[in-house]
């Protein structure tokens, strides 16, 4: 069976036994019939959440219609996902037992979505990103509950989750779904989705990006054939002028033209030629093609649809009245019980229609009636009492501004944004409906949308000239627009903000970031100069100034942070700006671990823990730190760049240079590389290293000497620098040394007062390289540093040119040595183009060898690789699961896949393989 004119469209739905499709359109283009299609055809078990308009500000109510046919179907969680899930949608452990899934009703309740820059001026630390107050549930492992409970379902039956409306389902919700989307790998189980459109135009904030970047259908206008091949299969065909005016008005809208036809055959064949002349957008003509169905039914009836349609779960005592309705096809009655009913409308546009063609007095009363009858659920309360109001109301102001509190407190950006936003409709005050709109902008920071933060500060700013709402409206817009790529506005805004004595910490420490995104010397002196004491923002403005005394600080803020994981991640990206970078591994470690117990990771500070992992060794952490930072279509594009930038350098290093200078070359697509420089000369720095892995030297110099000016100085004052030995060796290979030598000499003298290690190594590493007579004792004061562990494919990069170097004077035997230790580690670390340079050395040497395969753990994925090495740590695959956000079954999975390619039989082998791969 399929569709008439979506043939192609019903054979990709029909054929979806595992992972993600995303069918987008108008309304009435079909995409709630294929999707019952599919429901209908499915095998095994379907899933189903559709989204409600009414609903929509309500956190999780979208979880709670999936997970309520079942929550008698969780012994697969551990305690901590089952508590999750179940106070997700308002059930206890005592209540699930006895609540029937029918009578389970959501509660107003949300993952944590931790806001970076929302601290308040008391608590504001140095860097930090506070995820507000209260202890609201951990979104991550919300998700890994959620992908775990879908998993398990699948093994036992094949598992369709089936989603409509997207755009009506509230944020947690759908985020969670899109979570578990994500991750479903080749298991039976697949989600099929239809939202209008991904682009969250007219709806709230861009709700539906969440599901930006999977697979998407779009269905558009029937063409003439098959609209008029569907008109013949009406009950009523059309024919005439009538059929040539519905095909017109139907404008090739599947649900227009079958509804005009049964208008039409209904009430006559000449009633196409009687309608209004003039051309309506095709909504609006159905909008009165489904009003005119409401006249044959009872008083009553309409009275109950219109409650309905004010609110679909407001079908207890109405049940025998909405009958007439039900059985004209307008909806049907889900669910069970009392409270558990809900009406499900044929189609969106009929509860539109509904509820549109009732006078505004009619709509207002029945809002009314509902919010007295909701006096135990404040929440939909206040929503309806706000849609009642007539005029200003400062009481139902407060409720609203009080749902959009409870709604923070457990994750729920999106609603309390939106409640604010309402609230601040509603004041009566100016000053009032200034403050609400700029705690909305407060509260959308969070949800990483740069045009509803704005647009609401805007409206602040002309209800009062308030200087410390004004100052604070600055200081939301100018975080919002950090992670975006107008960092020059951002921190106008936020050095403006600073002049607020009570938000000067905040908006310092939010203008340091962006001004280490930015690396214009102007703002950062800017942001340095008003830093006074404060270590942090001194560190990310000027990582090498007073290295030695930042570096002395850490442990006392360490301490300080008190185990807070945003706390945490930020302390760990200044260790790693100074180049501590083992403790940064460390820090990050034990943030990222406290993070997926108990919070949510800062949006955009995921990368600094990666290329901290990519420094270190850790390649295959690295790049999942670069997909975990992806902004997953909130409209972020140099995040997207960032993320981009770290998988290119990750790429590169293990020689898939074709995908590197793919990542990479994105990267620089997403973003001026003059005013994103800090991401700029990273996804630079990983097209050179893709050169260097494939021999072009050429290649290589352009790229590494675009990281420093014409006159030799850094083009990022922290970024740059590390790339200072690779400029060295790809010059003395195209015939730039003198140039090269002058911009490290330069450099030298710009860090002379407080180098770090890793810099010492790499300007000894670079001079060598530079002055073959003189370069022994710069090979050795290299080799010599005690911290030089940190960095191990910078180093055996060191010994790889000291064997060279070595071998050029006939020192064979010393030679040979080096290489031998070089060739582990680049085993060890997968480095492909450098296994090969460093046997051909060997082999220049007299060591004639079979050809050498990368260390066996790295032919896995980096995935496989993180899970081989939390498996030697002895965690359970339910434990790693959590933390990689896995279903243990897939763990699992992959385990069984890696322990032949690692010659492994059990477990307790695991540790003894990867203390010998660990970095030192």
């Amino acid at each position: 069976m399929t569709m008439v004119g979506r043939e192609s469209e019903s054979a990709a739905v029909l054929g979806l036994t595992s992972g993600v499709l995303i069918l987008t359109g108008e309304p009435g283009a079909g995409k709630s019939t294929l999707l019952g299609l599919a429901a209908d055809r499915h095998p095994g078990r379907v899933l189903r959440m559709t989204g409600s308009e009414s609903e929509a500000n309500l956190t999780f109510a979208g979880l709670h219609q999936l997970l309520r046919p079942v929550l008698g179907e969780t012994a697969g969680l551990s305690a901590r996902q089952r508590s999750a899930l179940l106070g997700a949608i308002g059930l206890g452990e005592a209540e699930r037992h006895e609540t029937s899934p029918a009578e389970a009703e959501p509660h107003e309740t949300g993952p944590a979505e931790t806001n970076p820059h929302d601290t308040s001026p008391a608590e504001a630390e140095p860097g930090r990103v506070d995820s507000g107050h209260g202890g609201p549930p951990d979104r991550l492992l919300l998700g890994v509950a959620l992908l775990t409970l879908l998993s398990d379902l699948a093994r036992r039956s094949p598992v369709l989750v089936v989603a409509d409306d997207l755009q009506w389902i509230d944020a947690g919700s759908l985020e969670l779904l899109a979570f578990a989307a994500r991750r479903i790998g080749d298991e039976p189980l697949a989600v099929l989705a239809a939202a209008r459109d991904l682009a969250g135009e007219g709806t709230r904030g861009g709700a539906t990006s969440p599901f930006s970047g999977f697979p998407v259908r779009t269905l558009g206008p029937l063409d003439a054939t098959a609209a008029g091949l569907l008109l013949d299969r009406q009950p009523y065909p059309p024919t005439g002028r009538g059929r040539l005016r519905i095909l017109d008005q139907a404008a090739g809208n599947p649900l227009a033209l079958v509804e005009l036809a049964r208008a039409n055959g209904a009430c006559g064949a000449d009633s196409a030629d009687s309608a209004e002349g003039e051309l309506l957008p095709p909504t609006d003509r159905l909008i009165r093609v489904f009003a005119a169905d409401l006249d044959p039914l009872p008083e009553a009836t309409r009275q109950a649809l219109l409650l309905v349609a004010a609110d679909d779960r407001a079908v207890a005592g109405r049940v025998e009245a909405l009958a007439p309705a039900e059985a004209a096809g307008l909806l049907r009655l889900t669910g069970g019980g009392h409270d558990g009913r809900r009406a499900r409308f044929r189609h969106p546009l009929i509860r539109s229609a509904i509820y549109h063609s009732a006078p505004l007095a009619a709509r207002r009363q029945a809002h009314r009636d509902l919010a007295a009858l909701l006096s135990a659920e404040p929440d939909r309360r206040a929503w309806h009492l706000a849609a009642a109001a007539e005029a200003p109301d400062e009481e139902i102001a407060a409720a609203l501004e009080e749902s959009a509190a409870r709604a923070r407190e457990r994750g729920g950006y999106t609603a309390a944004t939106t409640a604010l936003e309402r609230a601040a409709e509603l004041s009566p005050g100016r000053r009032d409906r200034a403050r609400r709109l700029v705690a909305a902008a407060g509260a959308a920071v969070s949800t990483g949308q740069p045009h509803w933060v704005r647009r609401l500060a805007a409206g602040a700013a002309e209800l009062t000239d308030d200087p410390a709402l004004s100052a604070e409206a600055s200081l939301r817009v100018g975080q919002v627009l950090t992670l975006s790529t107008e960092h020059d506005t951002a921190l106008s805004l936020l050095l403006r903000a600073a002049e607020d004595p009570g938000l000067r910490r905040i908006a310092l420490a939010s203008a340091s970031v962006a001004g280490f995104y930015s690396g214009d010397e102007e703002y950062r002196l800017a942001v340095r100069a008003r830093a006074q004491d404060d270590p942090w923002t001194l560190a990310v403005t000027d990582p090498t100034a007073h290295r030695s005394e930042r570096v002395a600080a850490i442990p006392a803020l360490v301490e300080r942070a008190d185990g807070d994981p945003a706390r945490l991640i930020s302390l760990g990206a200044m260790a790693w700006l100074l180049d501590e970078t083992a403790l940064a591994v460390r820090i990050f470690d034990d943030a990222l671990h406290r993070w997926r117990l108990g919070g949510t990771l800062p949006i955009g500070l995921g990368c600094s823990a990666g290329w901290a992992y990519l420094d270190h060794g850790l390649w295959a952490q690295a790049r999942t730190a670069a997909v975990n930072t992806n902004s997953a279509g909130a409209g972020l594009p140099h995040l997207d760049a960032a993320a981009r930038s770290l998988e290119a350098a990750a790429l590169a290093l293990t020689g898939r240079t074709d995908e590197a200078r793919t990542a990479g070359s994105a990267a620089l697509s997403l973003v001026d590389p003059h005013r994103s420089r800090a991401v700029a000369v990273r996804a630079r720095w990983a097209l050179g290293m893709a050169a260097v892995a494939d021999g072009d030297h050429i290649g290589a110099y352009e790229q590494f000497r675009l990281l420093f000016t014409a006159d030799g100085e850094p083009v990022h004052y922290a970024c740059s620098f590390p790339a200072v030995a690779e400029l060295a060796a790809a010059a003395v290979r195209t015939g730039h040394g003198a140039e090269a030598a002058a911009i490290v000499e330069r450099i030298a003298d710009r860090l002379a007062e407080d180098p770090s290690p890793r810099m010492r190594i790499l300007i000894h590493r670079a001079r060598a390289l530079l002055e073959p007579a003189d370069a022994e004792p710069h090979f050795a004061a290299a080799l010599a540093e005690p911290a030089g562990g940190q960095w191990p494919f910078e180093r055996a990069q060191l010994l790889l040119d000291h064997a060279e170097w070595l071998r050029r004077r006939h020192r064979i035997t010393e030679a040979r040595h080096q290489l031998n230790t070089a060739l582990e580690t680049f085993r060890r670390l997968g480095a492909r183009p450098w296994i090969d340079r460093t046997q051909a050395e060997l082999r220049a040497a007299g060591i004639e060898s079979a050809p050498t395969s990368p260390d066996a753990l790295t032919s896995l994925s980096p995935q496989q690789q993180h899970i081989i090495r939390l498996a030697a740590q002895g965690l359970s695959n339910r434990e790693i699961g959590e933390r990689l956000f896995l279903s243990p079954r897939t763990v699992g999975s992959h385990l069984y896949r890696s322990f032949p390619k690692l010659g492994v039989t059990a477990r307790s082998q695991l540790r003894d393989l990867i203390e010998a791969s660990c970095p030192s």
